[in-house]
């Protein structure tokens, strides 16, 4: 029984990821891919593709890409995808070329999701062996949390919106999504060179820059040490063998080292795209000076273009300064909180720039809810569905129906973040490392239990009964679902048959 599903696992997997593909196609097939490339949930100033075609357009006509205020993103898109918004295939739908680019971008996220929760789930065997745990798991069946989470982001409406809607959010989410797997597999040059194009592209995955280098530093997902020395506390002979690596500066060096040479390479090659029109100068002042000034107002899901069209000019500059920094306000307590759980600390930073970058669109929220188990609250379900659903609507009753006015679509914008912060607090406890309460947890018989892929990989603290012998781990150092106490599931960080249940003992909490 055990060998037939191992044998139709994979077979399931690709035969999801193939209709997902499917699926891209055929509402690529739509007549004008059903107009998502004009919604402003989907393409903004900085992912349209018309936008796009209008830079490629000025730079054929030797003209500056950037004149006219009308293109603002990299120089590099324009040479690589510039060529794909003009060529047609005669009885094909217009952009058929460009569209196929999207839904490679995203089959290559996924795969590289895929091997980044393996990468992450053989992290954790390891520490489980350092634990002494691995005879519980040897005959376990171990259900890749990678695939789980790759056949997520795939099937994603957000993820599926954007590849269909001619944006270039897929692009910038694969630069991300390579930049975290090449920190989990120690590839440092691949993840330098995804680092450094994704905060090309759009200025905020610059922040990731912490995440990546406690990934490379400490191991993905590396448990405190103090946890192996509770552990190996009763045999009295600490084995140095067993204890999880210290930190280490040499591959954070690589990583500066190659983070340089792929800037100055990236750099060098938009100096000479540019040469004839303004330079590098030119384009930090369209590309990012776009970005942190908040220029363009038009209407799109987040919060900044109503708040800055309504601010008086007064105040502008110090308004834009506290929305910025309240981004960087947010990234030393998280580290610090989360610094042993760097896949998980990227999660909550791609959340928060998502929320606060200043032109957001849906493909922002593909990205992180693709590195997250979606076990929404029926709460945050029910707000995502909402949102999507009503933003279209308050759209057409503001632009083209004039019945309403511009706080109904703001209205879902503000609804659609409070969502976002919602479900980035929930998410916490899943990555907080220690709880307060000390009380055991004893192991007798058998429960099946499990993790949301690419999350948190937490080992447990075990400890032997010196009455009867049940081993028994404290709850603190255990996965504490959803912050639940009374009857909490326990979630161990492999998804596994194990022959045990979890009695609570003392389950009167303080």
């Amino acid at each position: 029984m055990g060998k037939k599903k191992t044998e139709t696992a994979p077979f399931s997997f690709w035969s999801w990821v193939i209709a997902s593909i499917v699926l891209r196609l055929i509402l690529i097939y739509f007549p004008k891919n059903l107009n998502l490339a004009s919604r402003p949930e989907v393409s903004t100033p900085l992912t349209s593709f018309r936008r796009l075609a209008e830079g490629y357009w000025l730079k054929q006509s030797s003209m500056s890409p950037y004149a006219g205020s009308m293109y603002h993103g990299s120089p590099l898109l324009l040479s690589l995808l510039g060529p794909l918004t003009v060529k047609r295939i005669e009885g094909q739908p217009n952009h058929l070329l460009y569209s196929l680019v999207s839904v490679i971008a995203d089959v290559v996220s996924a795969m590289l999701l895929r091997a980044t929760g393996k990468s992450l789930q053989l992290t954790y065997l390891r520490s489980l062996e350092s634990l002494d745990l691995v005879k519980q798991i040897r005959f376990s069946e171990i259900l890749s949390s990678g695939d789980v989470a790759a056949l997520i982001y795939l099937w994603n409406p957000f993820t599926i919106v954007a590849c269909v809607g001619l944006s270039t959010s897929p692009i910038e989410n694969m630069a991300v999504i390579l930049c975290l797997y090449g920190a989990c597999s120690r590839r440092v040059p691949l993840a330098a060179f995804g680092w450094v194009i994704a905060t090309h592209l759009s200025l905020y995955p610059a922040i990731l820059i912490i995440p990546v280098i406690f990934l490379l530093g400490c191991g993905p997902d590396a448990p405190p040490r103090k946890l192996f020395l509770q552990t190996n506390q009763q045999e009295k002979v600490l084995n140095p063998s067993k204890l999880p690596p210290a930190f280490s500066w040499r591959p954070i060096v690589h990583f500066v080292f190659w983070a340089l040479l792929w800037s100055v390479y990236v750099l060098v090659l938009c100096g000479v795209s540019l040469r004839q029109f303004g330079g590098l100068l030119e384009m930090f002042k369209s590309t990012y000076g776009f970005i942190l000034t908040v220029e363009d107002l038009s209407p799109n899901i987040g919060v900044l273009w109503y708040f800055f069209a309504e601010v008086f000019d007064f105040f502008r500059d110090f308004f834009l300064i506290v929305f910025h920094v309240n981004i960087l306000f947010m990234i030393l307590p998280l580290a610090i909180r989360l610094h042993h759980h760097p896949c998980f600390l990227a999660f909550v930073y791609v959340a928060i720039f998502s929320m606060l970058k200043s032109y957001p669109s849906v493909g922002d929220s593909a990205l992180y809810l693709g590195l997250l188990e979606m076990q929404f609250s029926f709460f945050l379900f029910c707000g995502y569905v909402g949102v999507s659903l009503l933003s279209p609507v308050m759209h057409n009753l503001w632009i083209w129906r004039g019945t309403g006015n511009a706080n109904f679509y703001f209205a879902t914008a503000m609804v659609y973040a409070c969502l976002q912060i919602i479900l980035v607090v929930e998410s916490l406890p899943l990555g907080t490392m220690e709880f307060p309460s000390n009380r055991l947890m004893a192991v007798s018989s058998a429960s099946e239990l499990c993790l949301p892929p690419f999350a948190v990989f937490l080992p447990l603290t075990i400890e032997r009964d010196p009455v009867d012998g049940r081993q028994t781990f404290l709850e603190r150092d255990a996965f504490q679902y959803r912050g639940r106490a009374r009857g909490m599931h326990v979630i161990l960080p492999v998804k596994c048959k194990w022959e045990v249940v979890m009695e609570m003992i003392g389950m009167g909490m303080d």
